[in-house]
């Protein structure tokens, strides 16, 4: 079981840099390039001071190459001597510490849309997810169901379709996550039996979000979604100001970190913790689970 946190670094602290549409208009890629450059070694940076805590769990941001995805972004990062130089220093050390790397494409790449020009910009940040991962040995790519658009039936048809026209690279990462307003845990089992597309659990989301099916049945099929050489990845974090409440707490509390742990029941997992306190958050939860004279 690994632990990990998404992105920032609050010890360090972890900068992320990106810049606006018309500073890359005026200046050209030169100014990404180094952006990129500035924000892969923050990412290095990062991961350094997690193996030496025992953090081998990582969320990489989806800005380390602003306007990445961009329909005008017509330089070839990827290909860029200096980017794939540094991207395979941190691929080497994820490799050497057994890290797992992944990213969370944001809130407006969705399959299920029934409007072809939001498809097409879903396609191009896929595609900008995936290569990067492909540089840095990353392995999970997390994405929502998306909207339901009056009709929830069409709207898992319509994401399985899409789906069923990725590339083979970006479905190797693909995983589908329950979310905490539209789509439901019994929502994504549907998709996920239909298309094949890892589960990603999040229990939060579902204490927010659910129909009052009784869960372990669904997280036997959560487990079953993943192939036996991948270990499957979950999510987990705290209301702010009560249970229900989506807005995530500055730590994960540990009787909501202990109720994940028994509805795991002993299955191997890793688990990242969506909190605002970042890595100081693990370090809580290593301490209180996992290290010796922890109560647990």
């Amino acid at each position: 079981m690994r632990l990990g946190y998404a992105c920032i670094n609050t010890t360090l602290p972890t900068k992320f840099r990106t810049c606006r549409l018309a500073t890359f208009q005026k200046n050209g890629h030169e100014t990404i390039k180094e952006l990129t450059i500035h924000n892969l070694e923050n990412v290095y940076k990062a991961l350094h001071w997690n193996v030496d805590h025992q953090i081998l769990f990582y969320r990489m941001s989806t800005e380390i190459v602003p306007l990445g995805s961009h329909q005008e972004m017509e330089w070839e990062w990827w290909k860029d001597e200096d980017i794939i130089r540094i991207s395979g220093e941190i691929k080497d050390f994820k490799e050497k510490h057994d890290l797992r790397l992944s990213m969370h494409p944001g809130q407006f790449t969705v399959l299920s849309t029934p409007r072809e020009d939001v498809l097409e910009r879903s396609f191009g940040d896929l595609e900008y997810h995936d290569k990067l991962l492909n540089l840095v040995g990353g392995t999970d790519m997390i994405i929502h169901g998306g909207g339901q658009y009056g009709n929830m039936d069409l709207a898992k048809d319509r994401f399985i379709s899409s789906y069923k026209k990725l590339s083979s690279s970006i479905k190797e990462k693909l995983r589908l996550e329950n979310d905490d307003r539209t789509y439901q845990l019994q929502d994504v089992i549907d998709i996920s039996e239909s298309s094949g597309i890892p589960i990603c659990f999040d229990i939060h989301h579902h204490v927010c979000h659910n129909d009052g099916k009784p869960l372990p049945p669904m997280i036997e099929k959560v487990f079953n979604s993943w192939s036996d050489k991948m270990i499957p990845k979950v999510h987990i974090s705290s209301g702010k100001t009560h249970e229900k409440d989506r807005s995530h707490h500055e730590y994960v509390f540990k009787d909501d970190f202990k109720r994940l742990l028994d509805v795991l029941d002993g299955r191997n997992s890793d688990i990242m913790l969506e909190a605002k306190l970042k890595e100081q958050a693990v370090l809580r939860i290593q301490k209180e689970f996992f290290q010796k004279g922890s109560d647990y």
